[in-house]
């Protein structure tokens, strides 16, 4: 399985923002899109990324701020990236090693699309329960012989 597989399922468009933008419209911008982290883009390049995390540490120094700080400011800048032709083992590898829940696609440099932790166990998931369905009914159609 490749993430490009993932990517045909849930779509590859990415929510994102500029490095100017405060970071209270950031968790707006999250909370508009249900989502828990945005890519920030200068042009169309990725310089970084912005998650719920990174806006909890900021908040609990003090809320007030979050109106008054660029999302440049509080981004992660050294992003963790993978490749449409990665396969589901190096994506696991890299996010667990890492420790993010989210890690944009690139393509040629580009930005193609996202995918999240849960997007990585839903598909785990459905390939676990598209094996255990095969082997239940080759288990079935082997005891009735």
């Amino acid at each position: 399985m490749r993430i490009s597989d993932i990517l045909r399922s849930k779509g590859s468009s990415v929510v994102t923002v500029s490095p100017d933008r405060t970071v209270l419209e950031v968790v707006q911008t999250l909370v508009d899109h249900n989502i828990g982290a945005v890519v920030v883009v200068e042009g169309d390049q990725p310089v970084g990324i912005v998650s719920e995390r990174d806006i909890l540490k900021l908040t609990a120094r003090g809320p007030e701020r979050l109106g008054g700080i660029l999302a440049r400011t509080v981004m992660s800048r050294e992003l963790v990236t993978s490749a449409l032709d990665d396969d589901l083992d190096h994506v696991m590898h890299l996010m667990t090693n890492h420790r993010v829940r989210h890690l944009p696609i690139l393509s040629h440099g580009r930005l193609v699309g996202i995918v999240s932790i849960g997007d990585i166990v839903n598909k785990v998931r459905s390939e676990v329960e598209e094996t255990n369905r095969h082997l239940m009914s080759y288990i079935s159609g082997a005891v009735r012989s």
